[in-house]
């Protein structure tokens, strides 16, 4: 293309799902709720830890920051998917769009390094359960997410900036519901080579090492479970990983189901769909695993809607009074 076409573009089109406008009041509908789940979910989560004192241990700490990068994860896409519905434009600005890119690069990374976080005092607390305390010390724990932060944000940097670098051409159409990486890289003009290359090299460093890790883990921890003789014990050890694993399955499973859809089908509107799994069911589901699988979480969530509906009561009473 001549380079006369080539121009600093003021805005996106995002493409979505449908533009049937028959189809815009449900969609507009259905990811509102799930985004109100989402947010409300992972805050609770979040309320629960924090109010209650037997759950200031690492586990639950690296709980906490995980839900509270769940409801950023997820805030980062579907508010703007929702203006734009209600507005009934596709448009997102250039700015707009590589701030979406920079932080939805953030937060995925976030929950990828926070996964790894939670692997790892998984390994420790059930292969070297007598070393815990001294192990997982809360000065590790927030050097653990201090790190996961830094790391993700100098990746997200990395490929903002190379993005700047790009010439784009003056009509852009993206056929996602967010400012996805790859889909910005490939609707530039100019030369993407390098863009590519660094999405390769970061890919396989900060996406293959995090799944190493808590490969890794899990290969000692399943060592470890199969050393205990008895079987109660054996279910007691497992029952502490069983939450974390099924996140770990679910991220990971639904990430590989963006990557295959768009490499395999053609069509946009099933990578728009894997899409959605990936950034908006993933987090949405997070709190109820923890909450249904997790007997301490479910009895202070319990104990907390008890104790709203005691303040509800004794309200009610004074204004009968």
């Amino acid at each position: 293309m001549e380079p006369g076409n080539e121009t600093q573009p003021s805005e996106f089109l995002l493409l979505g799902f449908s533009e049937d406008p028959a189809l815009q009041p449900l969609i507009f509908g259905i990811f509102l709720s799930m985004y109100l789940v989402t947010v409300s979910g992972n805050l609770l989560i979040v309320l629960a830890i924090l109010s209650a004192s037997h759950l200031h241990t690492p586990m639950y700490f690296f709980l906490a920051n995980l839900s509270l990068v769940d409801v950023c994860f997820t805030s980062t896409t579907v508010p703007k998917m929702l203006v734009n519905i209600q507005t009934q434009s596709q448009a997102i600005s250039y700015a707009g769009c590589l701030t979406q890119m920079f932080f939805y690069l953030v937060f995925v990374e976030l929950d990828s390094f926070l996964l790894v976080a939670m692997a790892y005092d998984r390994f420790v607390a059930i292969c070297h359960p007598l070393h815990y305390t001294v192990i997982m010390h809360p000065r590790l724990c927030v050097q653990l997410v201090l790190a996961s932060w830094i790391l993700s944000v100098l990746h997200a940097l990395l490929h903002s900036l190379l993005v700047l670098q790009l010439s784009f051409c003056a009509h852009l159409e993206i056929t996602q519901f967010f400012c996805e990486l790859n889909q910005v890289v490939h609707s530039a003009c100019s030369d993407t080579f390098l863009n590519n290359l660094m999405i390769y090299i970061v890919s396989v460093l900060l996406g293959g090492g995090p799944v190493a890790g808590i490969l890794y883990s899990y290969c000692k921890i399943v060592s470890s479970i199969r050393a205990i003789s008895s079987a109660l014990g054996k279910y007691k050890a497992f029952s502490t990983c069983a939450s974390h694993l099924s996140v770990v399955s679910l991220f990971y499973g639904t990430g590989l189901g963006v990557y295959l859809s768009s490499a395999i089908t053609p069509n946009p509107h099933s990578t728009a769909m894997a899409s959605v799994m990936y950034t908006v069911v993933t987090p949405m589901l997070n709190p109820f695993i923890y909450s249904l699988r997790n007997k301490d979480i479910k009895m202070t969530m319990e104990r907390m809607l008890d104790g709203e509906e005691l303040l509800r009561t004794l309200d009610s009473r004074e204004l009968v009074e």
